[in-house]
């Protein structure tokens, strides 16, 4: 448990126990990511007038048109990425409120992450350092370019939906490496993509909701 990051009533202890029990029980195995999760104060990544709902398995609005995934699809999301090859870096599209951002920093080495909107941004770095989470770097782009001056990345993970893959993911990917995305418009699903050596194996999964990906910066 984070020092002075308890909580009380919906934040509680008891409250996050009964989230862990709920995912593991629509099929959530990693002990790792449910560890993870059960640690780490998910009230801190919502404004405070959602606190009291932010052990429910759902997703909530964080401004600017753009949502904190629910829970089970941090948790799904991560154990796909990092199944297998040990993913020492990551790429993440997408900061938002910084939840799954420092889900993933607790269990790799390091993660880079994008995002476009500067207020969210800059509240996530916040975030990160009153967890003191020190393997996280930030950059304010356009996320559809990822981060290429750090590529290749053992993982790639991305929290807004693409109508299609974008092919400059695709080149950041290292050979081994993993991309889990999700794909769509109206109707979206989440996908797995796999290289290895110069060619991609993609794998569609749960049908999802995701805000869409979007170019330029705000």
């Amino acid at each position: 448990m984070i020092p002075n990051q308890r909580g009380i009533g919906m934040t509680s202890q008891r409250t996050r126990d009964r989230l862990i029990a709920r995912l593991k029980e629509q099929g959530i195995q990693s002990l790792d990511v449910l560890s993870v999760i059960k640690d780490l104060p998910r009230h801190l990544f919502v404004d405070e007038a959602l606190a009291s709902r932010s052990y429910e398995d759902t997703a909530l609005p964080i401004g600017h048109g753009q949502t904190i995934s629910q829970p089970f699809i941090v948790a799904r999301m991560t154990e796909i990425l990092l199944e297998g090859l040990p993913k020492k870096k990551v790429l993440e599209v997408g900061t938002g409120s910084g939840y799954q951002t420092a889900v993933l920093s607790r269990l790799v080495d390091r993660i880079f992450s994008v995002e476009r909107i500067s207020p969210l941004q800059n509240q996530a770095r916040e975030r990160f350092y009153q967890l003191k989470l020190n393997n996280i770097k930030l950059k304010h782009s356009d996320g559809s370019w990822g981060w290429p001056q750090h590529a290749p990345y053992d993982g790639i993970i991305v929290t807004c939906a693409p109508e299609q893959v974008p092919e400059e993911l695709l080149r950041q990917l290292a050979p081994g490496g993993r991309l889990v995305i999700p794909v769509g418009g109206v109707s979206q699903s989440l996908r797995v993509i796999d290289r290895n050596g110069n060619t991609f194996e993609e794998t569609e999964l749960d049908a999802v909701s995701f805000v869409p990906l979007l170019s330029g910066q705000i």
